[in-house]
């Protein structure tokens, strides 16, 4: 279970990052920056079968099983939510599909993201994790 600790840290150190900004328009601007940095997804990926249901912009997640550790990228056309899914991916990013499965994304709450989306960017979010961990519990059965 060396990993989930991974995960543990992964979501403190972005809990902790958030702690530096002031208010939520900064907050904003940093999720976007984050978004900027995501690893971009492989062109023949951005298919409708790609595309997370749920999400008011288009979001498109690759997954794969690698050693052992789920890879994930992704790509999205808004930048607030590339920002987010780029959130996801750091913090479930080279994990074994056991630990996603049964990770608890508590920086969530931590640093009030739900709250501060609009109800449809809110969904979204809850359809990003859903596919992430779903993608990883299909793994399992590969």
């Amino acid at each position: 279970m060396e990993s989930n600790t991974d995960m543990t840290k992964i979501q403190h150190e972005i809990i902790s990052d958030f702690m530096l900004f002031d208010d939520w328009m900064e907050k904003y601007e940093y999720i976007i920056d984050l978004g900027k940095d995501l690893p971009l997804i492989n062109e023949k990926y951005k298919t409708d079968e790609y595309i997370i249901e749920g999400c008011q912009s288009k979001v498109w997640l690759h997954a794969a099983l690698i050693d052992g550790k789920m890879d994930y990228s992704a790509d999205s056309d808004a930048i607030i939510t590339k920002g987010i899914i780029g959130l996801l991916i750091r913090v479930m990013n080279h994990q074994t599909p056991e630990e996603i499965a049964s990770s608890d994304l508590f920086f969530i709450s931590e640093i009030g993201l739900q709250e501060h989306l609009s109800p449809t960017r809110s969904n979204g979010l809850v359809g990003m994790v859903k596919k992430m961990k779903i993608e990883a519990i299909k793994s399992l059965n590969q």
